[in-house]
């Protein structure tokens, strides 16, 4: 029998550089961000108006890609239909000690295959 492994390298080389590159929200220091869950520190609330110019950016990221940009998100919701909702908050919620009533929050909606259909602040 022939050995084909190189086969599959090349296969794993090519597909790695057909992938697109993840989309940069310039302006947002990530590391405060993800140290901040549920924006209880305040780190990620001087990000509100970076991260609304840039929104539309995380479009059509998958959930993965998302996680590796924004980190692990504050809270998930799953919806009819297969859809779910990532929340990030920039704002004090429900969780910190330091609560506001209506925290901001950055949403996720993600379609059934697992892409950012929608991104929203509110």
């Amino acid at each position: 029998m022939k050995d084909y492994s190189w086969l599959s390298l090349l296969l794993i080389v090519v597909l790695a550089a057909c992938s697109k590159p993840l989309p940069e929200l310039k302006g947002v220091d990530f590391e405060s961000w993800k140290t901040d869950r549920y924006g209880c520190a305040g780190k990620r609330e001087p990000f509100i108006e970076t991260v609304r110019t840039q929104k539309n950016s995380l479009l059509g990221l998958s959930e993965m890609e998302l996680v590796t940009i924004l980190g692990n998100p504050d809270r998930t919701e799953l919806y009819k239909r297969n859809q779910k909702f990532y929340y990030y908050y920039f704002q004090p919620g429900k969780d910190c000690k330091t609560a506001l009533p209506n925290p901001l929050r950055l949403s996720v909606r993600f379609n059934a295959v697992g892409l950012a259909k929608e991104v929203t602040i509110d």
